[in-house]
């Protein structure tokens, strides 16, 4: 029997990256995946190749997530796994810092995964527990100069996972994060030119840096995140809470 065999899984930010990686390996373990995506485009692409649900979800909005979730349950009549997945990177030095911006990342990083897990909680009681993933970073665990919001968006991710798992123990739900380090998606065309302008640095520059850096010797891959999802969506893990694994190829010791 497959690990995820049975169980329906709701991934945000599933259409690419890290999210569709993902959902490749739910699929693979036997879960019932949807992808949930503000590109409805990507999400459908991706459930189209893995034989799974699409839904159109920005985790900012509140209706939209009811409307997804709701959607999930007529379909599947619960849900069993939440990845908390879907999230933004901007930089900003401090004198450039706009209130648009620290609510743009607080309502996605950190809003979309306190109102994701609210609306599946009551799902997951009903089917007598659960397991959510969230989406943490490396960068959730010490600052860095001109990542100000980023970075305290994703040291509240921690918190979160922590707190909500202490609540939800009694449920039979799980609640972990993951903290990748420097993962090869195409969100990095972005990172890297934002640290291009901010260091002066010719694009491409950063990110050869960074994947140098790392212990294991280059920057990780999707999958490399996607497999510890999996393992803590499991049984396997079923003794795991209130824990953020670091996927990081040695960036953070702790």
């Amino acid at each position: 029997m497959k690990k995820l065999e049975g169980k329906v899984a709701l991934v945000t930010g599933g259409g690419r990256g890290i999210g569709r990686a993902i959902c490749e390996a739910y699929a693979d373990a036997g879960a019932k995946v949807v992808v949930a995506d503000l590109r409805e485009d990507d999400a459908r692409e991706t459930a189209s190749a893995i034989g799974g649900m699409a839904v159109e979800m920005n985790v900012a909005d509140l209706d939209s997530i009811s409307a997804g979730v709701a959607a999930v349950e007529r379909e599947f009549g619960g849900i069993d796994i939440l990845v908390n997945n879907a999230g933004i990177f901007n930089m900003a030095s401090i004198d450039k810092i706009t209130h648009e911006d620290y609510r743009q990342q607080y309502d996605i990083n950190v809003g979309g995964t306190i109102f994701a897990c609210q609306a599946v909680v009551p799902l997951m009681k009903r089917r007598g527990g659960g397991v959510i993933i969230n989406f943490a970073s490396q960068a959730g665990r010490r600052g860095e100069a001109n990542v100000t919001i980023y970075c305290s968006t994703k040291a509240a991710v921690i918190s979160i996972t922590q707190s909500m798992a202490l609540e939800l123990a009694g449920d039979n739900i799980r609640v972990n994060a993951i903290a990748p380090g420097v993962i090869d998606t195409p969100m990095w065309k972005h990172v890297d030119s934002q640290f291009a302008e901010y260091e002066n640095k010719p694009i491409g520059q950063k990110k050869r840096e960074v994947g140098e850096a790392v212990p294991l010797g280059r920057m990780g891959d999707p999958k490399d995140v996607a497999d510890p999802c999996v393992f803590l969506a499991s049984d396997d893990a079923r003794y795991i809470t209130a824990q953020t694994i670091n996927v990081d190829g040695g960036n953070w010791m702790s």
